[in-house]
């Protein structure tokens, strides 16, 4: 028999999604309420490190990805 893990489970996916949401939520109105000392004009924008985290990290995900070609070895590299 398989071992049933708890993220087998439709709901309680759909739950953590629910949390991350609401923490990015959370966070976005707390961003609002703080008087940040920017020194560009662009990091005073109303969420500005959430979307350039967001942006940064799809970034790295796609670089990693065309990357992946230079570094990759044949599957039997270390078998010789």
């Amino acid at each position: 028999m398989k071992k049933k893990y708890w993220l087998d489970e439709r709901r309680n996916v759909l739950r953590l999604i629910a949390v991350f949401a609401a923490l990015c939520v959370g966070v976005l109105v707390i961003d609002a309420g703080f008087d940040r000392h920017d020194e560009f004009p662009w990091e005073g924008w109303f969420g500005f490190y959430g979307f350039f985290g967001f942006i940064a990290c799809v970034v790295l995900v796609l670089a990693a990805k065309e990357l992946r070609r230079l570094v990759m070895r044949r599957e039997d590299y270390y078998d010789e």
